[in-house]
């Protein structure tokens, strides 16, 4: 019986990935701690996507040195995007490391880690298998939210992401299979599913490809939307990330029509710019876009959007970023992600563009779209004073254990003052008293 901790860094499919480790590592007997001095495992689940994921990665492995001197039986591993990247390497940077293993290798870590444990020699596993691998259904024990992956992989290639070379092509899992999750899950009081997939409206796509027809007969995203929404005990469906290139009408109708779907969407925009869109391999205009979003807000009375955005692409010109800038102000987004644009290696974007974007200017042009979406949220959150919203009550408040906080099914968090006996998971109705651009406030509705 070993101590294990794992540390994860990025997106919320290593999130999950985490979490399903844990479980098979458990299911071994081994247990798990939050302290590092006092773990015999070290496994460290990593990101490739951002250049700064990998340099904090990088960093947190390597002061794991001196802990790997103190206890020379630690076993080290880096897992998930990075060690699929990099691989053999990163035995050549950290000789300290005892494994690498990429994300299709998940179900292989325990013997891995095992064997390092008796001593054996160092490895690197990162073979891409061509199905998805092993039974990911194991979560950890009464949660009420809940992340399920039903895919993995992208082929997309967008020329600035490494995704598909870290995470292979798309492979979709069997419908039946994911609804025989969500309904274990509802069973243990799971309240909340977040379905999974690096591009989850291409959920069934490959597969209908792969057996050579329209691929009428095999079930596609809209169709597993009202699978899982029909799963009793589950009163909150989301889902990320989408791309626009899949969202049809079919897809429009199922989330506007499903109550539990809730109504607010993650869409990755990138770009504003036509030009930009065309060089980062995105498969869309700005004009795409801004019909689906507003397709969406025709069909529901309350709707919130958001999106990843990247300023400073290569030959970003000022007419880029101000399009931009346009089409955020015309969507109105409740949140965004806005990065600097940085070269990955491996990338179409890094082997055939110059970074010729001054760091000051990205610097610039991140900072003008943070103040604007401070100020549009702002506003947008004001708008709701006076309103009822239902809130599904996720437990006491962060930052002030005597309130509690939950969120709408527009993503808003809500603080409010408890009221009688309440539960993680219950649904309570909140009349908003005030609003900031973080947050809205409110009491219950008796």
């Amino acid at each position: 019986m070993a101590r294990f901790l794992i540390r994860t860094y990025g997106c919320q499919m290593n999130e999950r990935d985490s979490e399903l480790l844990g479980c098979l590592l458990r299911d071994r007997g081994h247990l798990p701690t939050e302290s590092e001095e006092q773990a015999d495992v070290i496994l460290v689940n990593t990101c490739s996507v951002r250049d700064q994921a990998e340099r904090k990665a990088v960093g947190k492995v390597g002061l794991f040195k001196r802990l790997k001197r103190q206890k020379p039986s630690l076993v080290i591993g880096i897992i998930g995007c990075m060690a699929q990247a990099h691989g053999q390497a990163l035995l050549d940077e950290l000789p300290h490391v005892d494994l690498v293993v990429g994300p299709d290798q998940l179900h292989d870590i325990p013997d891995l880690v095992e064997a390092a444990l008796q001593g054996a020699a160092a490895v690197v596993a990162t073979a891409v298998r061509e199905v998805i691998p092993g039974d990911l259904s194991a979560h950890a024990p009464d949660q009420v939210f809940a992340s399920v992956a039903v895919m993995r992989g992208c082929n997309q290639f967008c020329s600035y992401c490494i995704v598909p070379q870290t995470r292979g092509r798309e492979r979709s899992r069997p419908l039946a299979d994911i609804v025989a999750e969500v309904e274990q899950l509802a069973t243990r009081g799971t309240r909340e599913v977040l379905l999974l997939g690096q591009n989850i409206t291409a959920y069934g796509v490959a597969e209908a490809r792969h057996e050579g027809g329209a691929g009428a007969a095999h079930p596609r995203f809209a169709d597993l939307l009202r699978a899982v929404h029909a799963v009793p005990g589950i009163v909150r469906l989301r889902f990320t990330s989408p791309h626009i290139r899949f969202m049809d009408a079919d897809f429009v109708d199922c989330v506007c029509s499903l109550p539990k779907v809730c109504k607010a969407f993650h869409i990755p925009v990138q770009s504003g710019s036509d030009r930009i869109l065309q060089l980062m391999h995105r498969g869309y205009t700005a004009a795409d876009y801004l019909r689906v979003v507003e397709a969406i807000r025709g069909r529901l009375d309350r709707v919130a959007f958001s999106t990843d955005v990247i300023v400073g692409f290569p030959t970003e010109t000022a007419e880029d970023f101000a399009a931009t800038r346009e089409l955020m102000r015309r969507v109105g987004f409740d949140m965004a992600y806005i990065f600097k644009y940085s070269p990955r290696r491996g990338t179409q974007a890094a082997d055939r563009f110059p970074d010729d974007v001054s760091a000051e200017v990205k610097l610039q042009r991140n900072q003008l779209l943070l103040e604007d979406l401070e100020g549009s949220v702002a506003a947008r959150n004001q708008a709701r004073v006076g309103q009822c919203i239902e809130v599904l009550v996720e437990g006491p408040s962060r930052r002030n254990a005597a309130r509690w906080q939950g969120r709408s099914d527009t993503s808003k968090v809500v603080i409010f003052d408890p009221v009688g006996t309440l539960a993680p998971g219950a649904l309570v109705r909140v009349t908003v008293e005030r609003a900031t651009a973080h947050s809205l406030f409110g009491s219950i509705v008796p």
